[in-house]
């Protein structure tokens, strides 16, 4: 009976030291890719970009604006066919500025969102190489939902990852 409680203690004993211990880390998802210098930099390109072309076409619906009030000045003293003829050059030219207008705006969507993807897939790709390069076993992501309630505050690795997403950490070796 001796020997068995012995080899029940090197066995459990062996066992417990074949186990791995699991280093897990969790970041805040959306801090990292807001606070990350290439994201600002981006978004302050594409404001900047979408109230240039807002402007722009501002300026384009004032002079339409304005050739509309001066046709309603004129119209009365206009034979029937020559207001029938400016009303649909009117229409047209609204109808393009509409469109321009549409096409200009989802230019600038369409551009901000792939700049926007590609630069969440760089952060994604650096969080997996800086779990793998760390001996991180898990890294879970924080996001507004809030799918973590509870983790140490020692585990929270936003602040580095942003530091070295942003250059100004010497990273782990």
């Amino acid at each position: 009976m001796r020997n068995f409680i012995w080899i029940a203690i090197a066995v459990i004993t062996m066992t417990s030291c074949n186990q791995q211990i699991e280093k897990t880390g969790y970041v805040n998802n959306t801090k990292v890719v807001s606070d990350f210098n290439e994201m600002k930099t981006a978004k302050e390109k594409w404001t900047k970009k979408n109230n240039e072309v807002r402007a722009e076409l501002e300026e384009k619906a004032k002079q339409f604006q304005i050739e509309v009030q001066g046709y309603q000045n004129i119209m009365k003293s206009m034979s029937q066919s020559n207001r029938e003829k400016k009303e649909q050059e009117l229409m047209v030219k609204q109808q393009g500025l509409q469109r321009e207008q549409q096409t200009r705006m989802q230019e600038i969507q369409q551009g901000s969102q792939v700049e926007i993807d590609s630069i969440i897939a760089k952060v994604e790709g650096f969080i997996k190489d800086y779990g793998k390069k760390n001996g991180y076993t898990y890294i879970y992501g924080e996001t507004e939902v809030k799918n973590i309630f509870y983790a140490k505050e020692e585990l929270n690795l936003t602040d580095k990852i942003i530091e070295e997403l942003n250059g100004e950490a010497t990273p782990k070796e």
